[in-house]
């Protein structure tokens, strides 16, 4: 079944992300080299697949752990040179984000 108000709350949720940033993203746009590690929108999206299923009655004890699934690579290349670094072509076709 279609909900009709999915598609705003989405948006909305997309723009608090924008508005908020990652700190990873952070981090490498105050001078950080690299940054790996999970996707924070991607868990957001999970956490609330697990607050559903607790609402519908399930124990949070019965729940299985999950480890993150997506993960966001960051590279600063400005701060690559400055310290004589050469980051390889398929290492910046995997980041996410590269910084210039």
């Amino acid at each position: 079944m279609c909900d009709p108000e999915k598609p705003s709350r989405e948006a909305a949720y997309c723009e608090i992300q924008a508005a908020r940033g990652s700190p990873r993203q952070s981090f490498v746009a105050a001078g950080g080299l690299i940054s790996l590690g999970p996707n924070f929108a991607d868990q957001d999206r999970r956490a609330a697949g697990y607050v559903d299923r607790i609402l519908r009655g399930e124990k949070p004890a019965d729940l299985p752990v999950q480890a993150p699934t997506k993960y966001e690579l960051v590279i600063n290349l400005k701060t690559a040179k400055a310290l004589g670094l050469t980051i390889t072509e398929k290492l910046l076709a995997t980041a996410d984000e590269v910084i210039e």
